[in-house]
């Protein structure tokens, strides 16, 4: 097939938990299709990435996103104007809808069409939705669901402006996914999360987090380190607030009775909290770098502190393919299948986590046990194969359905609601919405008549 993929950062370097997926889905996809990749850049985004990723697919493209203080603050206020969710308001760009409609008239000139649309994440979606293709949206998560969880932790005005942010986004969560052809999330709890925000329900696809573990070979560590490895980035917020508890809560317990220990913090962009923890106990070291590999082989084991959901599943999946032990909370292994206290071990309050952190320290060989029982079940449950036939299978199914429609018809629908191309929501958009389920066979497809 001919894809055309949209993601909303370059794949590369997989510093993320969400592009380390959109970088394996993008590796397993141009082993059997033609793919085209368009991306926003940021600055700092490198060439020699860029250049890597020409190596694997047919085409990409990218386009420059506006970012800064003065950005956030004129969307914020367009998206009071509007009604809209700040983050489409933020992500919003004229040369990304310019470029992809060159590339769809370019495509059909060439006689070579895109055969769909893969949207990776909620902030390709509007971008995805008015082009003349089937279209998958690839969520990975229910968005809404973590400003929600966020707002609790907020005070005012911010709180406020999260909440909105929340309700703003399960209307639009829910109207693109009623939209689009297929909708794949990474977990059950997810997908349920989206369909019931659907203002039109039906069935979407939970395709689990996958690695390719043929790639990953376990790295032999040293068996009389005292040192406790996280591996979250720290730029996102959820990342960020369980370091800070491990640290303030948890650290201070495991030094009492591992006096020798260290903590090594390790990912792109720590904030000036994170780097001053050093100065308040050597013991603590914090690292920009994003290679996994020499720290592992320094650390007895790895934590996953989350007090809430997020993007870490990746990152844990490899570093058990690595055979490191890991010791999380509930909260960052959701979605995973994995068995607490054979693959991991899983504890919820700050001495039950300094325990489990403490006896890895204490007995390394019962680290390696389960750092080895941990890498089994991972490529057993976890690994690309599955994962690469589910996509494929969703393409198939969204592809042979009958009666493409052409671009001319779906900006003749968009003119007469009165809406705007590429301006994808609920606010405003209410009449549009119903045209869209004209098509019994195909909900949420517009057919030619």
């Amino acid at each position: 097939m001919n894809i055309l993929l949209l993601t909303y950062a370059v794949p590369l370097p997989r510093d993320s938990g969400p592009k380390d997926k959109t970088y394996h889905l993008l590796r397993h996809l141009a082993a059997r299709h033609r793919v085209t990749l368009v991306s926003f850049t940021r600055t700092g985004d490198r060439a020699a990435d860029i250049a890597d990723l020409r190596q694997i697919c047919a085409d990409v493209h990218t386009v420059p996103i506006t970012v800064g203080r003065q950005h956030d603050y004129r969307s914020l206020a367009m998206s009071l104007f509007s009604g809209r969710p700040h983050s489409v308001e933020r992500n919003s760009s004229a040369a990304m809808r310019a470029l992809l409609a060159r590339l769809i008239a370019e495509s059909e000139a060439a006689a070579a069409p895109f055969d769909l649309v893969h949207a990776d994440q909620l902030h390709m979606a509007p971008y995805a939705e008015p082009l003349p293709l089937p279209r998958l949206l690839d969520a990975h998560r229910a968005i809404y669901r973590i400003y929600e969880s966020l707002a609790g932790q907020q005070n005012w005005p911010q709180n406020w402006l999260t909440r909105r942010e929340a309700a703003l986004l399960r209307a639009h969560e829910g109207w693109l996914c009623s939209t689009f052809e297929a909708v794949t999330t990474v977990d059950d709890e997810d997908r349920q999360a989206l369909m019931k925000v659907m203002p039109h329900p039906r069935e979407l696809t939970a395709i689990p987090f996958a690695v390719d573990y043929a790639a990953i070979q376990p790295i032999r560590r040293d068996p009389a380190s005292q040192a406790v490895l996280s591996l979250a980035t720290p730029s996102c917020p959820p990342n960020a607030a369980g370091i800070r508890w491990f640290a303030r809560d948890v650290y201070p317990l495991v030094r009492r009775v591992a006096p020798a220990s260290q903590l090594l913090i390790c990912g792109s962009q720590p904030d000036l909290d994170l780097r001053a923890m050093p100065e308040r106990d050597p013991s603590i070291e914090v690292m920009c770098s994003i290679g996994p590999a020499d720290n592992i082989a320094r650390s007895a084991c790895m934590i996953v502190p989350l007090l809430q959901r997020g993007d870490v599943r990746v990152m844990i999946l490899e570093a058990l393919a690595r055979e490191i032990p890991i010791v999380s909370t509930s909260a960052g292994i959701v979605g995973l299948n994995l068995c607490p206290g054979k693959h991991v071990l899983v504890a919820d309050t700050s001495s039950d986590f300094a325990d489990a952190v403490a006896l890895l320290l204490r007995e390394p060989e019962l680290g390696q046990q389960i750092a080895a029982a941990g890498r089994l079940a991972a490529i057993e449950r976890h690994g690309w194969r599955a994962a690469s036939a589910a996509v494929n299978a969703v393409y198939e199914r969204i592809t042979a359905v009958p009666g493409r429609l052409d671009r001319g018809r779906r900006d003749a629908v968009w003119a007469v609601e009165g809406a705007t191309p590429g301006r994808a929501g609920p606010s405003g958009s209410r009449k549009m919405r119903r045209v869209g389920w004209i098509a019994d066979d195909a909900p949420g497809r517009l057919d030619r008549g």
